[in-house]
């Protein structure tokens, strides 16, 4: 399995639906040289009204077109990009510095050929009650499994296809994939995903973490994710 020796090793995907509050700190994040990489970055737009197809060429990013739905954006970006890794990113979560080392450092290793990584998942926000939320998070994926998409996930083009890639989901489609990775074949990259606060703050950081809980059980117990869609809104 090739590395990142070259530029075209890794294609970076990101859905977005108008995305155009954090899209700019994502792509900054990803784009930038003291990352040591050059990967290509690919924005699939499900039809936004806002300025997000420009802010992703502005950033140098190649913007496709999909029918809206992040399953089905992430599975049109996964076909589209080139390279050998990709590494699939939500429009509103910023990769921390040293991203691009742990990156390199993952796809050097033989062994995870047939392994996906994800990153540390943490929130914008100084609130005490964020903590919190990032301790859950951390011992869902260390007890269950199950890393989110907002921590982004990082795994070999080969491998992808053999597990089946992203199915055309609305909600859960990233539960869906790694469930078919399996617990075992994750990996930790122990460098945050900063992602946006605003559902929390928005909901509460009681009342959003138990809607996603819900959401979760719902889906586990077989309720299909078009359904499920309604509540996590």
């Amino acid at each position: 399995m090739p590395g990142l020796e070259h530029s075209s090793g890794l294609s970076v995907v990101i859905p977005a639906l108008n995305a155009a509050p954090g899209l700019a700190a994502a792509l900054h994040a990803v784009t930038a040289r003291a990352s040591g990489l050059a990967p290509e970055v690919v924005v699939v737009d499900g039809g936004s009204t806002d300025d997000t197809r420009a802010i992703a060429r502005q950033h140098g990013a190649r913007v496709i077109r999909a029918a809206r739905g992040r399953g089905t954006q992430l599975a049109a970006g996964a076909a589209a990009a080139a390279g050998h890794w990709l590494l699939f990113l939500h429009a509103d979560t910023r990769l921390a510095p040293g991203w691009g080392e742990a990156v390199a450092a993952f796809t050097r290793e033989p062994a995870n050929a047939d392994r996906a990584g994800y990153f540390r998942f943490a929130l914008d926000d100084a609130a005490a009650a964020a903590r919190r939320v990032e301790a859950t998070v951390a011992w869902r994926n260390r007890v269950l499994g199950l890393p989110y998409g907002d921590q982004g996930l990082l795994i070999s083009r080969a491998f992808y296809r053999a597990v089946g890639g992203y199915r055309p989901l609305p909600l859960m489609e990233d539960v869906d994939l790694v469930r078919r990775v399996g617990r075992r074949r994750l990996v930790l990259l122990d460098v945050p995903a900063i992602t946006s606060a605003v559902r929390y703050r928005r909901d509460g950081y009681i009342g959003r973490p138990l809607r996603n809980a819900a959401c979760l059980s719902l889906y586990l117990l077989g309720v299909p994710p078009h359904l499920i869609v309604r509540l996590y809104r």
